[in-house]
């Protein structure tokens, strides 16, 4: 795992004062939030492994994908 905290950017840490320090963490924040929101779901592949399950019929199947797509939509 490569280090999010080198010696340089400590340094720079070091010196910030506060609305500056505040600023760098919710930067941070706000990139591990947009990394967290991005669904990586293929949607069209998902379908097909679900139907492939013995018992899952296509309005069953339908049942489900909405409600997953309406998990994925609401984050």
């Amino acid at each position: 795992m490569a280090e999010l905290l080198d010696r340089e950017l400590y340094r720079k840490i070091k010196r910030m004062d506060r609305n500056t320090l505040e600023s760098l963490i919710k930067e941070f924040y706000d990139m591990g939030r947009e990394s967290a929101e991005e669904a990586n779901v293929d949607i069209d592949a998902l379908r097909a492994d679900i139907g492939k399950i013995k018992g899952i019929g296509e309005r069953r199947l339908e049942e489900i994908m909405n409600v997953i797509q309406m998990h994925l939509t609401l984050g």
